[in-house]
């Protein structure tokens, strides 16, 4: 495989690619994703450069805007669209690394940020490797359209499905690289998609229960609308939102039905799941992120032949 992506969910992202730093030579190390808005752009910023200095070089910084209620309500953060605050913290972003390595002023005036501050003590200087590769997560178009015009990447959401990314995502992303005069295939697709496997059917069932009710979780949040709604399921999303609303939670799996289902998540047992996100993604997609559990030798070395499996994918990067 060739590399490691790390999410911002029970554990700090950053820290965790800083034990990977120091313990891997060449795999590029991500995080996928960490959040954005919480953090000050400058504080992002260290934190990439510190990591890209440790790394040397291998660093690719994938950031995410969270929704309104966890902004508001887990960080306590104030919230604003999300598109064009993620453009401006991306130039943001930019603007601190070219004071540390061009030793240029620090002039950032945005929108939503406005940066022009940086003394000696708290400038950390050039590095080896400068340019940090930026990932965007993105599912609706206005941010798809920022990640064609100012980014490096996108990281798809796991509800992405196939037709969702042919018909809305790739459009937007082309959109935003025109406004940039950008070819949109400089963008990479990078995507964790949903996945239920195990090493057998009776094992899978339950399994894949669980990732039904992964698919109801996402179902719930209007945010995500748009990529059931390719589908003719928006009327579900608002009945699953209602659900979520009322705390009715164990009724939200039965909205997903297997067709809904089949359509967001990828299912099959360990030899078959490789072959099949192939075929969904592998003409869509640049690099997948895929895992399993792995409790024992047996289990590494099942991992190791799905991860060979999906590199014979003439498109696919695990």
């Amino acid at each position: 495989f060739h590399g490691i992506a790390v999410e911002e969910c029970k554990d700090d992202p950053y820290q965790q690619l800083t034990l990977a730093s120091v313990n891997t030579t060449t795999l590029d190390l991500a995080t996928s994703i960490a959040m954005a808005f919480p953090r000050s752009p400058t504080i992002t910023a260290m934190s990439a450069w510190t990591l890209q200095k440790m790394s040397g070089g291998r660093l690719i910084l994938g950031l995410g805007s969270q929704v309104r209620g966890h902004i508001r309500r887990r960080y306590g953060m104030e919230w604003s669209a999300p598109a064009p605050r993620m453009r401006d913290y991306i130039l943001a972003m930019r603007a601190v690394w070219r004071c540390w390595q061009d030793r240029e002023p620090l002039n950032h005036d945005g929108d939503h940020y406005k940066l022009d501050l940086m003394v000696p003590l708290f400038d950390p200087g050039p590095i080896e490797h400068p340019e940090i590769p930026i990932h965007i997560s993105a599912i609706n178009t206005n941010m798809c359209a920022v990640v064609g015009e100012v980014a490096d990447g996108i990281r798809l959401h796991p509800v992405c499905s196939p037709k969702y990314i042919e018909e809305v995502m790739i459009p937007a992303v082309a959109k935003g690289s025109a406004r940039s005069n950008r070819n949109p295939d400089e963008v990479d697709w990078c995507m964790k998609p949903l996945v239920a496997t195990a090493s057998d059917e009776a094992s899978l069932a339950g399994v894949a229960e669980s990732v039904r009710a992964r698919v109801g979780f996402y179902l719930a949040t209007p945010a995500y609308k748009a990529a059931f709604e390719v589908h003719g399921w928006g009327d579900k999303v608002d009945h699953a939102a209602s659900l979520s609303r009322e705390q009715r939670w164990d009724e939200i799996p039965e909205l997903v039905d297997d067709d809904m289902f089949h359509t967001i998540a990828t299912i099959g047992t360990y030899d078959e799941i490789a072959s099949l996100l192939n075929t969904r993604f592998g003409s869509l997609i640049d690099r997948i992120e895929f895992s399993i559990p792995v409790n024992n030798p047996d289990d590494e070395s099942i991992m190791r032949a799905m991860i060979n499996e999906l590199s014979e994918s003439d498109n696919l990067r695990p």
